[in-house]
This record gives C-alpha cells, sequence and structure tokens, in this order.
C-alpha cells in the first residue's frame, strides 16, 4: 500500500525543535505502519519528512545510479546531507535536527504540509512568502507547463 497525504497543518517547535504530528498525518499513515521517519532537505528551504514506506524505494533508486558519474556524486551528497532517521518518543514529538532548522530557517511556528507521499516543514512566514510570490497568472502558466500529457508536448 503506497502512502498518499493530503492537507496542511500548523504546528509549533518546542525549545528542543521537537513537533507533534499533526492527527490529520496520523490518520492518514497506513494501518499498521510503523512511526518511523526519514527528515532531511528539501528542494526548497524547507525540510522533507518521508515516512519510511516512501524514503526507502527513492534511496534505492539513488543506490542504483552510476557512481562513476560526478553529477551523480555530487546530487547523492547534497540530497543525502543531513538526512537522518526519526521516529515519534514517547509523547509524540518528532525532533528536527538542529543542521536542518537552520537550513529550512525554522522559527517556533511551522507549517506540516502533504507532498504526495512525503511531508514538507515550513517556517510560517517563508511558506506565506512563498505564496505571496506566485501570482495566479504565474502559476496558470506553471500548471500548463507541468500537466501537459507526454503525447501532447
Amino acid at each position: 500500500m503506497t502512502i498518499s497525504f493530503l492537507g496542511e497543518y500548523e504546528a509549533t517547535l518546542d525549545a528542543k525543535g521537537r513537533f507533534l504530528l499533526p492527527a490529520g498525518f496520523k490518520r492518514q499513515m497506513p494501518e499498521g505502519e510503523n512511526m518511523r521517519f526519514v527528515i532531511n532537505r528539501g528542494f526548497e528551504k524547507c525540510v522533507t519528512l518521508y515516512p519510511q514506506q516512501s524514503w526507502q524505494p527513492l534511496y534505492d533508486q539513488i543506490s542504483s545510479l552510476n557512481d562513476f558519474d560526478p553529477k551523480v556524486r555530487e546530487f547523492r551528497r547534497y540530497f543525502l546531507n543531513g538526512a537522518v532517521e526519526v521516529e515519534p518518543d514517547t509523547a509524540g514529538r518528532i525532533l528536527v535536527p538542529k543542521n536542518l532548522q537552520e537550513y529550512a530557517g525554522l522559527g517556533k511556528d511551522i507549517v506540516l504540509v502533504a507532498a504526495v507521499n512525503k511531508i514538507e516543514i515550513w517556517d510560517t512566514v517563508k511558506y506565506q512568502q512563498f505564496f505571496e510570490s506566485v501570482s495566479p497568472a504565474e502559476f496558470s502558466a506553471l500548471a500548463q507547463q507541468v500537466m501537459v500529457k507526454k503525447s501532447d508536448s
């Protein structure tokens, strides 16, 4: 069974860099799925939380890339930099490592956003700025570019 998330939830980082996984996301985890995740840098200035079930196929694909290609090595270093396994503590909190908090500029107020099979963690202000930087016309043009069927191009 594949994992698929929907939703956007506000949360708070405590003084130690932990947050509670929102109940809305917990309910979307497959029944009986352990709550282990891999957390790492996002492509934008956010942190990405992958359920282990979503991370493993991606990691397997990255592992199978050609080690003799310098671009592969560069991508691996950047993508895997800071990636670490995490799981909720007894109180249900997940720790965002300090280096990843700094990378994403996370403050106390954060937003957890569904990104298909993973969850992005954004600083609330940065997340709002991200959306304010794109006009409806720009979004429409982007949708037209990415939603075109392969046979249409």
